[in-house]
């Protein structure tokens, strides 16, 4: 496979990763099920000129919101897995490894913690939720999956 498509398809397959964890979290866990929706919003605000809310669920909803947050969901997939292959070249998708891939999707928790989380008002690294310790760790524990899902999309298009 051509290393741009085996690039694009370790985004989206991770992302799909990620997604399903969402889906068995909520069944665990209870905790809800992935819904970018409110990024969609935060994206149509930002198309607008404005960048920071102090509740994104209190702005003014933004028509197709909930399919602008899902494309942004993958597109980001898709550029983080990018990043990783900036960082340790095209070679690693003919021979992916998990310690790069898990360290990688960590790293990237920083996106939210330090961009997305205080744009749509929940302050940096979930500061001002009911729970930031909880939302931290729900955070970590989501990115350290999306970097297993970069190992595993990898894998399957190394072939």
């Amino acid at each position: 496979m051509n290393d741009v498509l085996s690039l694009i398809f370790t985004g989206i397959g991770a992302t799909v990763i990620l997604d399903v964890w969402g889906v068995i979290r909520k069944s665990l866990l209870g905790l809800p099920a992935p819904d970018y929706t409110m990024v969609g919003r935060w994206m149509g605000h930002m198309a607008k000129g404005t960048f920071r809310h102090d509740r994104i669920a209190a702005a003014s909803p933004v028509a197709g919101e909930r399919v602008i947050g899902w494309i942004t969901h993958y597109a980001t997939g898709v550029a983080f897995a990018a990043g990783l292959i900036g960082i340790v070249g095209f070679e690693w998708l003919h021979e992916p490894t998990i310690v790069a891939a898990l360290v990688f999707g960590l790293g990237t928790v920083a996106v939210p913690f330090l961009l997305m989380q205080p744009g749509m008002g929940a302050g940096i690294a979930a500061s001002r939720t009911a729970n930031p310790s909880a939302a931290r760790l729900q955070s970590l524990i989501t990115h350290a999956v999306f970097g297993f899902g970069l190992w595993a999309a990898a894998e399957l298009t190394s072939f």
